[in-house]
Parts: C-alpha cells; structure tokens; sequence
C-alpha cells in the first residue's frame, strides 16, 4: 500500500503580536482593529523559503529513518531563485545525494496538494521515498489585511510503499480559472479580490464539487470523515464549507490564524501535519488544496501513526516562539522599508560560483571529514588529518555534521560589522565528537549568549548580493533553548 510515510513541519519561532500592526496602520484603516487578535510567524532576516524548507525536511527526515529518498518536490510561490532550481539547494542541504530527482512546483496555491497528488499516484519502487517540501515567504502591503492574516512556514511530507501511517485511498481535481489574487511577473506583491465573493463563487462552489466527486468514487460517506483540511484566511469558510458537504463541525481543522497565519502553499501540507500528530489508526483525513479549482485526497490512518513521530513536529514548532512587538524590524526584515544601512553596508558581496561551488559539500551541506587513520572529526574536510599524532593524506571520508551539538567556546557581539539585526554575533563552536569552527551565531536573545552555551546548526542566508540578484547561504548557530 502507498501513503505517507513521515511528515514534519517548521515555523518561524519569532511571533509578530497582531496589535502591533495595528496600532501601527488603524489610524488609516480602522478595521484592522478587528483583525488584531493572537500574533503571525515571522521569517528572521537570514531565512528564506529554502531555509524553511530544508528545516521542515530535517523534521521529517528524523521521522524516516534510513529509509533512502528517491525524489525531492520543493512547492511555493515565493522561490528566491526563477532560474536556479531551487529544490536541488534543499537536496544537497539535507544531503540526499546526487541520484534523486527534484523538481520546483509553483504558480498556485495548490503547487503542494498537486505535487503530493502527483507522488501519490506515481508511487515510489521498492523502498525508497519520495520527499514534499512545502514553504512560503510571502510578502504583503504595509496596513493590509493579507498582512495581519498571513505567516510564514513550511512542512514536509515523505511518500513511499512500506512503514505507511496514512493510507492513500484517492484524490480528484476540479479546476477552472477562477481568480482569487494573482501577482504578475514585475511584481512582488499579491493583488487579492474581495472576500466575499471569493467565499461565495470559490471555496463555497469549488471545494463542495471536488470533494463530492471524490467520495462518490471512493465510496466513503461525508460523515465519516474524522479531520477535513482547509487552509484558508477567511476564519468561518471551512466550517461553512464542511456544513455544505456534510462533514462534522468538529472534524474541521483549525487553521491556527491566531497564532500563525495563513502560509500560502506550505498551509494545507502544515495543516495536515498538525493532523496525523493526533490522529487515530483508522480515521479517514480529507486533505483539500484550493487556488484555480480545488484539489482534494482521501486518506486513513494506520496502525503505525502513533509509533512515527518526527523530532519537532507541528506541536513542538508551534510551541518554539518568542513573542516580537517590533514592526519596524518586521518591515526591514521583509524589504518594505528602504533603510539606512551605512557604508559597511553598502560593500559589494558578489558570489564567485566557482569557488562555491568547489566547496559546496561544506557551504551547503556542512560535510565535515573523520579520518580513516586515528578516527579524528574535522570542519572543513582538508588533505591531511588535523591530528597532529596523525597527519595522514587524504585520510578522511565524509562526515555530515548538520544535525551535530556543539558549544560555544569564544564569542563576540560587534556593531562595527554589518547585520541585519546588529550587533552581529560570531565565534567558535566546538562540536561534539570531535571539529571546531568559526561561525555566525543567529537569534540570539540579549544575555543569551555565554561560553559554553550549547547551539544548534541551522541553514541560512548569510549575505545577500543585491547588485546581482544572488543569496548565499551557509549554517549558522543558535543557542538551544533552555
């Protein structure tokens, strides 16, 4: 049988209270006060829709196991990259080789629900998997309600034949071109319609259609259905929605608007997500996707759904936050202010690819080297063992060091460097079992930063070439939260 394997999920951990933009915006538009309620997940400065992706993919790898990833889809609609493909940056971070097929899905809100559709139906051969990553950095106009109602996050799901927690029973399309919002090719911002009439000739129409169709093909009743997943920004829509079709008032899952927002094309996959962590074997999940028609699976439960959770999961990312009321930080960190930054801010930071690209093991996917010889851990992977007992020649095999704990052993906060959010704190990290290496620390919290205080290493954006339109990424780390 075919289904979901594993799942994970990540969210921002800073939490942007929703007073604070409004007490910000009502003097011009007083009904944002009526939207003020609960707060949204907020993207640091160094994170993107890749950087949230590949920590949703290390969530549900931790679920996994062993198991061997075979195909990798990268779903949204806020890339960073229109020619570079985005999925194989999120590979090569989560270090899934070089023999896996990868794919970006975009253009829609359901990029992610179509992707896993397509997995679904395709299958996986033997034992391997196929990896979702859904993620979403979507950008919105100062005092707008798509500000106050959206967030940013990002899930994963794995697909594959053996170990299932949720069985694939069916899924069935509808589309038409019906348009809710859209963002042309010069824009950054998405131009939305009114609510209501989305509501009424959209979700009301279009979902009931899809679903209707489903069921009737898999012979399952309306009633029967224990969670029904409908991302949406309109807080009433999916229980109207579930009432037109039949379902349970008690089987619509909550949306979670207060305390995350809406996440575009990572919401329905986050909502799912937050789903199997409490479903029960047996219970039939109905998963939609809406955006130019609807897109909606059936799935059920197994035996093996409460033997498989993931390390963090949607529960223990949810649960991560740190309240913000700043938002002029928020402004900054999404690009809508044009801010002052210094002349230290202003140095050219062009990418030499090629030099990237011959060490992209270590940028990338943080490939360490252990030596064959004395058994020594290193960061970076050199010709000679660092050992000064040793000193053997191209002695070391590779060593993934991501996921390793390290402490740190010197530290500086320094507001001569330029940073996003200063002072910019760096120093050096010693790993456990062995390697140790200067680097940029990230959310660090005022007093949170000690000698000795234990990190954990996070992909992100360490510098942004603006003058050619170039990210580059590396690990960064971040105190552990005690």
């Amino acid at each position: 049988m075919s289904g979901i394997t594993a799942y994970g999920a990540y969210i921002p951990r800073t939490r942007l209270l929703k007073s604070a933009i409004a007490d910000a915006n009502d003097w011009f538009d007083a009904s944002l006060r009526g939207l003020a309620k609960g707060e949204r997940s907020v993207c640091n400065w160094d994170e993107d829709t890749i950087t949230m992706a590949v920590e949703a993919g290390q969530d549900c790898l931790s679920a996994l196991g062993t198991a061997s990833v075979t195909s990798l889809y990268l779903a949204s609609t806020t890339l960073p990259f229109l020619d570079r493909q985005n999925s194989v940056v999120a590979s090569q971070a989560l270090n899934l080789g070089s023999s896996l097929r990868t794919m970006d899905v975009a253009a829609s809100q359901r990029a992610a629900t179509s992707a896993l559709i397509s997995m679904l139906e395709a299958g996986v051969s033997g034992k391997g998997n196929a990896l979702l990553l859904a993620s979403e950095h979507r950008r919105s106009k100062c005092g707008s309600r798509a500000e106050m109602l959206w967030g940013d996050g990002a899930a994963a799901i794995a697909v594959g034949n053996e170990d299932v927690i949720a069985e694939y029973l069916g899924s069935e399309t509808y589309v038409t071109d019906f348009v809710d919002h859209y963002r042309g090719e010069d824009s950054t911002i998405d131009y939305e319609w009114e609510e209501r009439w989305i509501r009424d000739e959209g979700y009301m129409k279009s979902v009931p259609l899809a679903v209707s169709r489903l069921l009737e093909k898999t012979g399952v009743k309306a009633s029967e259905i224990a969670h029904f997943v409908l991302a949406s920004d309109q807080a009433r829509t999916p229980a109207a929605v579930a009432k037109a079709i039949g379902i349970a008032a008690d089987a619509v899952a909550d949306n979670h608007i207060g305390g995350i927002g809406v996440t575009g094309v990572a919401h329905p996959v986050l909502l799912l997500t937050s789903v199997l962590e409490k479903a029960k074997a047996g219970d039939l999940i109905l998963l939609t996707g809406f955006g130019q028609g609807t897109d909606a699976v059936l799935l059920r439960a197994t035996d093996a759904i409460a033997g498989k959770r993931p390390k963090t999961g949607f529960g223990g990312a949810l649960a991560r936050r740190r309240e913000d009321t700043n938002y002029n930080k928020f402004l900054s960190f999404n690009n809508l202010v044009d801010r002052e930054v210094g002349k230290r801010g202003e140095l050219d930071k062009q990418s030499y690819l090629a030099a990237m690209y011959r060490r992209k093991d270590l940028l990338t996917g943080f490939i360490g080297g252990k030596c064959r010889s004395c058994g020594t851990v290193q960061i970076p992977k050199e010709k000679y063992c660092v050992n000064p007992e040793c000193g053997a020649l191209d002695s070391q095999d590779d060593h993934p060091m991501a996921n390793a704990k390290g402490r740190v052993m010197t530290w500086t906060a320094d507001r001569l460097t330029f940073d996003w959010n200063p002072p910019a704190y760096f120093g050096l990290v010693e790993f456990e079992g062995g390697g140790r290496l200067m680097m940029d620390f990230t959310e660090v919290e005022p007093g949170g930063m000690d000698t000795g205080v234990e990190v954990s290493l996070h992909f992100r954006i360490r510098q942004f070439d603006n003058q050619r339109g170039f990210r580059k990424y590396f690990w960064k780390a971040t105190p552990v939260q005690q």
